[in-house]
């Protein structure tokens, strides 16, 4: 046996080696046993370590800190010696099987075990993490399998070191990569992660420590699943045979024997290899999706594509998993640029909108909010409520304001079961988020939003809202802090947030904000909420599940190379549909649609343009059932089924912008703000012509056009209630029927 001790026996301290183990990144492990016959494990300190000034220090006072620990899936430290010539730990012996090696034999573990060992690893580090500590040195060959689960010890090694200390995130980050190795092996592969596990093993390793969970939160995580306790047979029997095998070999071997001892070498793990972030986070990464223009003669993939593989990532994604229950698989997802599938286009043409009212005011208003019943008018002086029928006042002004308003990246208003949510003014306040009764245009709560973080009595930063939306019995404020600190780059990640209220007292939940966060889309139910962001020109852009029944951590994410647009802070460029998540990817021609709940792709809708041009999809948006889902592309308006992205019909634009060159849908242009908005059987869209159309949701024919000569520069301001759509243009308000009768 290669003996690790100073004097060339097969002894360290009090105890004889009986066989090397594996190898830690922080020395060699060995099964040894006393004079007595006690079987321990002795981890030997490796020797560049322990040549490193300072480390017996810090070594003895790590240990002393681990004598005081214990738990579950902790393994007691029993001795250890710092001043030995070949410092050593001993600890606990353990009958198990490294983790590594129960892989490298039999292959991944099947979802009950890796549930078991993201549980039993976790439930450890919360002791570790609540004692002030970290292990800095969990991974596939320090984790060992037992028959009551996955055990650690109490003290990682390299935490003794003069590196960096690892911290509680670093810990976490290590979980997950062991999680998935024990999932899929030496090759990172997210998709091999059941559904149970992919959600929060995915914050486990997200790229910004922050974002990961800690150790408490995925104990509670698991638990909320109803995770059984670990029994005697949580190991596959292949594995349960070999683990047996060892710890029988290991009892017979005598003192001092010769050789190599009973257990196999360690694996070597060549510099570069096992699952680092680097090779994680390309596993992860999908393709672009940019800005771009018109798109003419669009082509469609060939097949509506389900998923290939699991995880959404663009073409050219490494991310692999099987595909969800009933979905088809299907092949690259390019296609010939003359292909002839998906439905033929139809050139709206329709007559001039027959108005239901028109009324002027004495002041513009800023931005508007309707129900079937209601709408509510806001301007720079008040807030009004009108009959949708009659345009008629209905209730008394409020003295609430908005001097903003709606704009290309600002919404600050939302309706949802009979309640209108405003981000306004009053005249003793600012910065308000306030609710009124729809049936009596009553104010039910206002909560003064705080603009400004105090930071040691200076103010450092700024909040700024850039709109609501509401989910549920949840209200939700999102925008970006603005850092007052005289430096600006474009380069440098802008930090967003998301806070929540309660619906019904407006009392704060929770909130949380970082460089992860640029615009969030809230979905109208469920408690998974999207959020997008990037780095323009610097990193991958990145699309992340954030779960509000978790109080905002971060969930699944998916990264999405050179996506610029997805910088700006502001309204969403994203969409939720019958459980999914859509979003642009690919090289900006690709809408990927994945599951809310654990990011795994659900399908993929690739379109090409006949002509060879370059195609770049724009923000897509959802009908009210969520059964279908509309994608702008240029000059063309596409629907498709929302289960599993099949086209339903193409809606052309012809002519010119108002500014030259191609007519084309607002929302092609990826500017946030609604810019296309649905009813019950109408599709409402405004293109750079300065027109707002309505197109019939069944057959993509135009119901009726509307174009005001004298409206804004900007264009005009409009929302949808019922089955009404509401137009202001200077300081007209005007209603058209959906239908237009």
């Amino acid at each position: 046996m290669d003996h690790p001790g100073a004097d060339g026996t097969h002894r360290i301290g009090p105890y004889a080696l009986l066989g090397r183990q594996r190898t830690v990144r922080g020395g060699e492990v060995f099964a040894a046993r006393t004079d007595e016959g006690l079987l321990v494990t002795v981890t030997v300190v490796r020797p560049e370590l322990a040549a490193d000034p300072g480390f017996r220090d810090r070594f003895r006072a790590a240990v002393e800190a681990a004598r005081t620990l214990s738990g579950a899936f902790l393994v007691p430290v029993v001795d250890a010696d710092a001043d030995a010539p070949v410092p050593w730990l001993a600890t606990e012996f353990t009958a198990g099987l490294p983790l590594r090696q129960a892989v490298d034999r039999h292959g991944p573990l099947p979802e009950p075990a890796l549930r078991v060992l993201a549980d039993g690893l976790a439930r450890a580090l919360a002791v570790l993490h609540a004692a002030g500590t970290a292990h800095g040195e969990v991974s596939p060959d320090s984790v060992l399998l037992t028959m009551d689960g996955p055990r650690i010890t109490t003290l990682g090694i390299m935490g003794a070191t003069g590196g960096p200390a690892p911290a509680p995130t670093d810990d976490m980050y290590d979980l997950g990569s062991t999680v998935l190795f024990a999932a899929s092996g030496d090759e990172p592969d997210t998709g091999a992660l059941p559904v149970s596990l992919r959600e929060v093993i995915g914050g486990c390793l997200s790229p910004e420590p922050p974002d990961r969970p800690t150790a408490k939160q995925l104990v509670d995580y698991l638990a909320r699943q109803e995770l059984s306790a670990p029994g005697r047979s949580w190991l596959p029997p292949a594995v349960t045979a070999d683990m047996a095998a060892a710890t029988a070999v290991v009892g017979s071997v005598p003192a001092g024997g010769g050789g190599r001892g009973p257990f196999p070498p360690a694996p070597v793990i060549a510099a570069g290899t096992g699952v680092s972030r680097r090779k994680l986070i390309t596993a992860l990464a999908g393709g672009a999706a940019v800005l771009g223009g018109a798109a003419a003669a669009l082509a469609f993939s060939g097949d509506s594509s389900p998923a290939p593989h699991g995880r959404a990532g663009g073409p050219g994604s490494t991310a692999r998993s099987a595909p969800p229950p009933g979905a088809r698989s299907t092949s690259a997802s390019s296609a010939s640029p003359t292909s002839a599938d998906g439905p033929e286009p139809v050139v709206l043409a329709g007559p001039d909108a027959a108005k239901a009212w028109s009324g002027a005011g004495k002041h513009a208003p800023t931005c508007l909010e309707a129900s079937d019943k209601v709408v509510m008018v806001v301007t720079d002086t008040a807030t009004s409520f009108l009959d949708t029928a009659t345009g008629k006042s209905v209730f008394p002004q409020l003295n609430t304001t908005n001097d903003f308003g709606m704009s290309s990246d600002k919404y600050p208003t939302a309706y949802a079961d009979g309640v209108f949510y405003l981000l306004c003014d009053t005249p003793s306040q600012s910065g308000v988020l306030a609710a009124f009764d729809a049936a009596g245009g009553k104010v039910k709560w206002a909560t003064e939003m705080a603009d400004a973080d105090p930071g040691s009595g200076t103010r450092l930063a700024m909040y700024t809202s850039n709109y609501v939306a509401v989910a549920g019995n949840t209200v939700y404020v999102c925008g970006h802090v603005l850092q007052i600190d005289g430096k600006f780059s474009t380069e440098d990640p802008s930090t967003g947030y998301v806070r929540a209220f309660d619906a019904a007292t407006g009392k704060g939940l929770w909130r949380v904000k970082g460089t992860d966060i640029n615009n969030v889309l809230v979905p109208p139910s469920g408690s998974h909420l999207l959020a997008t962001s990037a780095v323009p020109g610097k990193k991958a852009g990145r699309v992340q599940m954030i779960d509000a029944g978790r109080r905002g951590a971060r969930g699944w994410n998916v990264s999405v190379q050179d996506s610029g647009f997805y910088f700006t802070p502001g309204w969403p460029l994203t969409c939720y549909a019958a459980g999914l998540f859509l979003f642009a990817g690919g090289n900006g021609d690709t809408l990927f649609a994945v599951e809310a709940a654990t990011g795994s792709e659900k399908w993929h809708q690739r379109f090409e343009a006949k002509n060879g041009d370059r195609v770049h999809i724009g923000a897509p948006f959802a009908g009210l059932d969520g059964a279908t889902v509309y994608v702008a592309v240029g000059s063309d308006l596409v629907a498709l089924t929302a289960a599993d992205g099949t086209p339903r019909w193409v809606a052309r634009l012809d002519g010119a912008s108002d500014m030259g060159g191609s007519n084309l849908f607002r929302a092609a242009l990826r500017v946030s703000g609604r810019s296309a908005q649905c009813s019950a059987d109408t599709v409402f869209a405004t293109d750079s012509a300065k027109t707002l159309w309505a197109i019939d949701a069944a057959t993509g024919r135009a119901r009726w056009k509307y174009s005001d000569p004298g409206q804004p520069d900007v264009g005009f301001r409009w929302t949808v209630g019922g089955d009404r759509v509401f137009i202001a243009s200077h300081l007209t308000l005007t209603a058209i029927a959906a239908h237009g009768r």
